[in-house]
């Protein structure tokens, strides 16, 4: 029996370790092939062994007793016991992911004589020093309550910390090299006995992480642009695992179970962020059956510090493309997977796994951190979608998020990085619906109120409108009925029996962003190079006509339709800026935040060239270039000088002052000089999209909703495509499909133009649309028609392919206008 044993004495600790595996059978070394443990035989003994709870080295990890197996047999890990706690919890996770593992009772997976219990020290919770001050002195812990702040001192500190044993992680001398060799030598053999000991090992603790693959061992902290570790080493470690056999693979699991239900690690700071960042980039972490130790890894990433989580974005950008987007791809599977279970019960209970999905959306949004962090981003924003969410109640996940009532809940919203365009465009139309009831709702009540007997009308937004005067009656038309924007639109041409199923609210926006648009109507500056308009400056008293278009693009989002807009993504972003409108002061609206070159270039491209030029300009700027601090900008024809500074015309550019130069010259052209124009077209749009699921959305989301995408793929809208009276195989059909796709670019706009009443495609492609062709018995010298309302082509039957393209191509070039039979 041994006496005296101190917990908190590394003395101590090792001889209870030597002691217990002198007990039992001789095993032999991994590396070493002798007996006993490689670090033990010294007087030191092993630096590994104050985990005093374990049964096993964990520097070796791993043994085999002589007189039971042959040495052709694969080695069997020896696995630890998880740490005893008050609670009684450790052991059970331990099991449970064990068991998931081997199918195996964690009890048969020790051999322990009878009389070996004499020979162990009691079990106790483990104390780690950096959760519970100890008192050295008198080597116990001292409770929190004991502690003053009249005992702390610096040098009481400094004290403590001498006194604190130094980790001493194992020596580690294998290479990438090395390794390589191993493997390539256990495919040529198809013995992988080496390697699996290399990762059993390798895996088995966060210390033997850092040995292997830090470059220093014995380095104290981090480097935001260093993570200190042989990423080729990883790398390679990593991607050898994807070709290894499932046994291999297993093992791998289950010396990370180790790793991770190892309580008292003895680190230097920052190797804990070290070792989670390396076994969040292993590939096994790819299969079903890992997804138990996945959450229990997420959970121990979201667990760390905010100066950790900081270091962690930090190094997610130092990662290679295809390293970060296969981390992304497992944790989206890995919420898929959890959100909708698979039938066969492989996964734990949900009421007993509800903090996966949280912890693995957190997760998610680090790297989603570090992704937009990177100039150029690492990904593209879509490939963080998880569109498996599309198909659950999110609008529900919507409520719960606007909910004050429970403030700490987990909601999909909270995260909406992960959210796709589908989802986003579905919460913010049924938002938009809701408010519609709510608002002819309110009308009601007031005509009741007022003995009044209420109209269909009352629950519309009803806009009446000459062709020859469209811009001026839309003008009055929304300035007289500012309370209805929230209904639901309704459009008539005065002078025309067509009724709006649809249709004429389409061919209202349209025809009203064309002749808004026109070059003649000296609102917008159309750039050539870059294909786009943007705000003209000699605009400032006709601000009427801004917020009209800012309410337009409020009205198609609030109503699902796509215009024909062509904004550099700036503007859009100038919208969300801020993404809800100030309840009081509104005057810094609109405003973009240090606009950079690049904005600049989506709109100016020669100019931000030019800019660009200027800044790395390595002579004399002030003599070379002879700049002041004024701008010129062309309109309509037209050079306007503007200044950038007072007296700007007399304050040269020189290599001092060129960054303050074009830091103006930025926000001037794209703040200042539109400012009032802008605002009104910012509050104009807002006054209709009033919702805090704008917060949601990102400014390239906001264009997709607004403008659609100008991708055209007749292909899926031909594989949506119903048929009345036709069928698919049909002559006739088919013939009309090929004359649709033999068509250009231009005169397949004309003809989604034509059949739908837009020629962009919706959110979603046009797989998410609806549209029908329709047989006719009219005469075959007629030109097809459309319903626009309903996305419905009435196609004739003409008796040849040459014959149905001539009258096709005349209709789609040739309409505007509707009637009624």
């Amino acid at each position: 029996m041994m006496q005296g044993f101190y917990p908190w004495r590394p003395e101590s600790r090792r001889a209870a370790s030597t002691a217990y595996l002198r007990s039992l059978s001789p095993l032999e070394s991994e590396d070493e092939g002798g007996p006993g443990c490689r670090w033990c035989k010294g007087e030191g003994g092993c630096p590994q062994c104050r985990y005093y709870g374990a049964l096993v080295c964990p520097a070796v990890g791993a043994g085999r007793v002589r007189s039971q197996r042959s040495g052709s047999e694969p080695i069997v890990a020896a696995y630890r016991l998880p740490p005893i706690v008050e609670d009684g919890r450790g052991d059970r996770l331990g099991g449970i992911m064990l068991g998931r593992l081997t199918g195996t009772d964690i009890a048969d997976l020790f051999f322990r004589p009878a009389t070996e219990a004499a020979l162990l020290p009691p079990i106790r919770p483990v104390r780690s020093f950096l959760t519970q001050e100890w008192d050295y002195r008198g080597r116990s812990p001292s409770p929190p309550e004991s502690r003053t702040k009249s005992s702390l001192s610096i040098e009481t500190l400094v004290a403590e910390e001498e006194q604190r044993p130094l980790p001493r992680y194992p020596v580690r001398h294998k290479t990438r090299e090395d390794f390589m060799q191993d493997v390539r030598r256990a495919e040529q053999t198809e013995n992988y006995i080496a390697v699996q000991r290399f990762y059993m090992r390798s895996f088995d603790s966060f210390a033997q992480i850092n040995a292997l693959f830090k470059v220093d061992r014995d380095e104290i902290g981090g480097r935001p642009d260093d993570p200190g570790l042989k990423m080729e080493f990883v790398y390679a470690v990593n991607d050898a695992i994807k070709n290894m056999p499932s046994i291999v693979h297993k093992t791998i699991l289950k010396s990370i179970i180790n790793a991770l239900l190892e309580e008292e690690r003895l680190l230097f700071p920052k190797d804990e962020v070290r070792a989670l960042y390396i076994l969040i980039q292993n590939p096994v972490f790819s299969a079903q059956s890992s997804y138990t130790i996945l959450a229990h890894l997420l959970k121990q990433i979201v667990a760390l510090s905010g100066p950790d989580h900081q270091l962690l974005v930090q190094w997610f950008q130092l990662l290679e493309v295809e390293r970060i987007r296969s981390i992304v791809r497992n944790i989206i599977q890995f919420i898929t997977m959890r959100q909708f279970p698979p039938g066969d019960k492989s996964l734990p209970p949900l009421n007993k796994t509800r903090w996966w999905i949280p912890t693995a959306t957190k997760t998610l949004a680090l790297i989603n951190a570090a992704n937009n962090a990177s100039s150029p981003p690492l990904l593209d924003y879509t490939e963080f979608y998880n569109s498996a969410l599309d198909h659950m109640d999110l609008m529900q996940d919507y409520l719960s998020w606007q909910s004050s009532q429970r403030p700490g809940q987990f909601s999909y919203c909270q995260y909406p990085f992960i959210l796709s365009i589908v989802a986003k465009r579905m919460i913010l139309t049924k938002d938009s619906e809701q408010q519609m009831i709510l608002t002819a709702r309110r009308s009601l009540v007031a005509k009741v109120a007022r003995h009044q007997a209420p109209q269909i009308d009352i629950f519309f937004l009803n806009v009446c409108v000459r062709r020859v005067h469209l811009v001026y009656d839309s003008l009055n038309e929304i300035a007289s009925k500012q309370k209805d924007l929230k209904k639901k639109l309704k459009v008539s041409f005065i002078g025309e029996p067509g009724l709006d199923m649809g249709g004429l609210t389409k061919e209202w926006f349209l025809l009203l962003i064309r002749q808004i648009f026109h070059p003649d109507y000296g609102m917008f500056v159309y750039h050539q190079h870059s294909r786009c308009y943007w705000f003209s400056t000699d605009q400032e008293g006709n601000l009427r006509e801004y917020n009209l278009i800012g309410v337009l693009m409020g009205l198609a989002v609030y109503n699902s339709i796509i215009l024909d807009l062509h904004f550099p993504s700036i503007c859009y972003r100038k919208l969300l800026s801020p993404p809800v409108v100030p309840p009081v002061d509104t005057s810094g609206v609109g405003v973009v935040r240090n606009p950079t070159i690049d904005d600049l270039a989506e709109i100016l491209p020669d100019v931000a060239k030019g800019l660009k030029e200027l800044l790395a300009y390595e002579g004399n700027v002030e003599e070379d270039m002879c700049m002041n601090f004024q701008v010129s900008l062309e309109e309509y024809g037209e050079m306007k000088t503007f200044m950038l500074k007072p007296s700007g015309e007399h304050v040269p550019v020189t290599n001092d002052n060129r960054h303050e130069y074009v830091s103006l010259y930025l926000d001037w052209v794209l703040n200042t000089a539109i400012y009032e124009q802008f605002r009104a077209f910012y509050l104009g749009f807002h006054s209709v999209c009033a919702s805090n699921a704008l917060i949601m959305l990102r400014p390239e989301e906001v264009e997709m909703l607004v403008c659609g995408s100008p991708a055209l793929d007749l292909n899926e809208l031909r594989k949506v495509t119903e048929y009345d009276g036709y069928k698919p195989e049909q002559s006739l059909i088919v013939d009309f499909w090929d004359v649709v796709m033999s068509l250009d670019d231009e005169l397949k706009k004309k003809f989604l133009l034509f059949t739908t009443g837009s020629d962009r495609v919706p959110v979603g492609g046009m797989s998410e649309m609806t549209f029908k062709v329709t047989k006719t018995n009219q005469d075959p010298a007629n030109l097809p028609e459309a319903h626009t309302c309903f996305n419905q082509l009435v196609l004739p039957q003409y008796e040849t392919k040459e014959k149905l393209k001539e009258k096709l191509i005349i209709a789609i070039s040739n309409a505007e206008g509707f009637g009624l039979e």
